[in-house]
């Protein structure tokens, strides 16, 4: 496989881990809004990924990247708390906040994290390769 195949799927695995921590850090910002333009409180989001075929190798193998499929709506419920000072609060001062966990979604984010880490890593363990094979080219 050459070097640029392998970045082109390190570079999947970045562009769809960038989109999640978005979306995470989406979530987390909007952890305590009880109130959107679509009314209601805020509905956590939530990558889907699926396998990108990106070609085959010179033996007919497939490989594969990853891609964003959607952009999926929690359908978890909202967490109710009793506060009937809130300006939200229903007629009995029960207030519907966002179905985020934010120690959830600090977890995700490392992971989300560490994923794109690990694909940067990828990248420049080719780029060395590739200067070691340009050196090697050199001295013979």
């Amino acid at each position: 496989m050459s070097f640029d195949r392998i970045n082109d799927i390190a570079a999947s695995g970045m562009a769809a881990q960038r989109l999640r921590v978005q979306l995470i850090a989406a979530n987390i910002a909007n952890s305590e809004t009880t109130r959107t333009e679509d009314g209601g409180p805020f509905k956590k989001k939530e990558a889907v990924f699926q396998v990108m075929p990106m070609g085959t190798n010179s033996n007919g193998q497939p490989f594969t990247g990853v891609r964003v499929a959607e952009v999926a709506t929690s359908k978890d419920p909202f967490i109710s708390k009793f506060d009937p000072t809130h300006p939200d609060a229903n007629p009995e001062g029960v207030v519907m906040y966002p179905n985020v966990n934010p120690v959830e979604e600090m977890v995700n984010l490392t992971e989300a994290s560490r994923a794109f880490e690990a694909n940067v890593a990828v990248v420049r363990a080719v780029r060395a390769m590739t200067l070691s094979a340009q050196d090697l080219l050199r001295v013979t």
